[in-house]
């Protein structure tokens, strides 16, 4: 029998409501605020409620990944099925995920709920729309553009150079077409002609700021600080100076509400933000964080692609801003990835894997392990004590998993799991959560890997020297110009927020493993003031994806009972 679609698996889900969800959690009745079926808000006053209640903090687990093929190796996936494994060895543990954003659930790669007995459901509710969030972040930003485009149309006070905007528009879906655009074509009174273009909505920094903001009060004083151009003398303009900040915290003023939602198997599930990993930061909200780390024993959330980007952005800039540290890391490794970093297969979405990958060949999984041996090392610089799940699939074999374990173990992981969360649900990563208690109960070092007070130029090559292990870092024409304007600007003890390929950990996707002899190339460099980092661009990176020649959108459907059919 062929095994169930991820849609097929959800539709037979066991739901409780989403009442005793939160009771069991110990979320206050009052604080819910239902959303259609299966999704509620929680309210702001839960994060004091909690606090104040008295419960013991649960420990902190960030799960993240070896650099991943185009396909993705299952991190979403494996943060739910450890989250459902608590219950199967006696203890407690609260899911804290982004949502995910239609570009990608549109495109190749598929959603985020999870796949297989290991989802957030309903997942036709999270993948599509959810409580609006993404939408209420579109519309935001969109206005504070509209309402810059009508300042300068209107007499441009401020004196704004229109070839110095840094606000762009969004929308929540690839499309390459609208990358670069030119807008105020026509009559007069049809604007103001200028160069202009679309970034993902994801990419927003308000969703940046939705993740790391909180309080409702903190949103509105980032959102003021957001810098969206500059005068003809170099100063910026902020939405504050536009009058743009109130209108536009209000459009976010239900979205800063966390979402509720359920596993398979009823494990509370805090989805909140989404910011991709390689444009942005890569982690789901620090007030859902807040929230569920006074819900259980264990806290699992994740950070996106691969422990390059996702979880050096969770450590440097996420736990910088919340102050929770930590008590272990999940690696998630599979034997497909491994093999692809020795370089010698090509993985595009859309097309079949190659038969190669799917034979058995210990050779190849320990030459590619360098790229997990690698990741090992960026994640102990951190003091934390990382786990190493390997995510099986149906065609791994016994001996190439033992020489995962036994390469991961030399290079310092606490612990090798086989997880099996895919088809197994809960039970199936219980060996996983086991090596989790014992990772968190180890001493703890957490530590940054830069200082506040680093200049920001040394901040970005510190990590490409420590992370990706650069010979060093080239800058185009105009970025150390614009790195100095920054620190004039009092922005100096802003964190990095590096924004490069997930495909490899140089800024070139084509090299594989853990290349040596390399230079990263800082294309551009953007201040994110509101966010609280600075963003520089690197290698040929793009803040708006596009979609392939047979996008997953062919595929997804209604029936005749109105049901969504063909979402994976």
């Amino acid at each position: 029998m062929p095994f169930p679609s991820d849609l097929e698996i959800a539709s037979q889900a066991s739901l409780k409501p989403l009442g005793e969800i939160a009771a069991d959690a110990g979320i206050p009745a009052e604080m819910l605020e239902p959303y259609g079926a299966g999704a509620a808000k929680v309210s702001l006053d839960a994060v004091e409620a909690m606090a104040d209640a008295g419960r013991r903090r649960a420990r902190y687990v960030v799960v993240s990944a070896i650099t991943p093929t185009p396909l993705g190796e299952g991190k979403t996936t494996t943060t739910v099925g450890l989250g459902q494994a608590f219950q199967h060895i006696g203890r407690s543990a609260t899911i804290a995920i982004r949502q995910p954003s239609m570009g990608p659930t549109f495109g190749i790669k598929g959603g985020a709920a999870g796949g297989g007995y290991s989802q957030i459901v309903p997942m036709e509710h999270f993948n599509l729309h959810l409580t609006g969030d993404i939408h209420a972040i579109s519309a935001a930003h969109n206005l504070i553009a509209a309402m810059l485009d009508a300042h300068i149309y209107h007499g441009n006070q401020r004196d704004i150079d229109i070839h110095n905007i840094a606000w762009r528009r969004v929308v929540d879906l690839n499309d390459r077409a609208l990358r670069n655009i030119v807008i105020g074509l026509g009559k007069r009174f049809d604007g103001v002609p200028r160069q202009s273009g679309y970034d993902i909505a994801v990419a927003s920094e308000i969703m940046a700021i939705l993740a790391l903001t909180t309080s409702l009060q903190d949103m509105r004083a980032r959102i003021g600080r957001m810098v969206i151009a500059y005068d003809k003398r170099k100063n910026p303009v902020t939405a504050q100076d536009i009058q743009a900040a109130g209108a536009a915290t209000v459009l976010m003023k239900e979205a800063i509400k966390p979402n509720l939602m359920q596993t398979l198997e009823n494990t509370p599930a805090l989805v909140h933000a989404g910011p991709f990993a390689n444009i942005a930061h890569g982690n789901s909200s620090i007030i859902a964080d807040m929230i569920a780390m006074k819900t259980g024993d264990y806290v699992i959330t994740e950070s996106g692609f691969g422990a390059d980007i996702g979880a050096e952005k969770f450590f440097n800039i996420k736990s910088r801003v919340s102050g929770l540290q930590p008590n272990a890391v999940v690696l998630v490794a599979t034997i497909r990835a491994l093999k692809a970093h020795t370089g010698k297969y090509v993985i595009i979405p859309g097309k079949p894997i190659d038969p190669a990958l799917k034979e058995e060949n210990v050779a190849d999984v320990q030459i590619g392990a360098a790229n997990m041996i690698r990741h090992l090392e960026n994640l102990k610089k951190f003091g934390v004590n990382p786990v190493v799940a390997v995510n099986v699939f149906a065609d791994d074999t016994d001996k190439e998993i033992a020489a995962v374990r036994e390469i991961a173990l030399a290079a310092g992981a606490t612990g090798v799991s086989v997880a099996r969360h895919w088809a197994g649900g809960g039970a199936g990563a219980a060996e996983l959560a086991e090596m989790i208690v014992s990772a968190c109960d180890l001493p703890n070092d957490f530590r940054l890997l830069y200082p506040d007070d680093m200049a920001i130029q040394e901040k970005i090559e510190t990590i490409a020297r420590e992370i990706y292990r650069a010979d060093g870092v080239d800058y185009a024409p105009g970025v150390q110009r614009k790195i100095r304007q920054f620190e004039a600007q009092g922005l100096r003890r802003l964190p990095i927020c590096m924004a490069k390929t997930h495909l490899s950990l140089s800024d070139k996707p084509q090299l594989k493993g853990a290349p040596d002899g390399f230079r990263i190339t800082v294309t551009d460099v953007r201040a994110s003031a509101g966010a609280g980092f600075i963003y520089p661009l690197c290698g040929d990176v793009r803040t708006m994806p596009g979609l392939g020649r047979a996008p997953a959108a062919m595929n997804v459907d209604i029936d005749e009972d109105g049901k969504v059919v063909g979402l994976f």
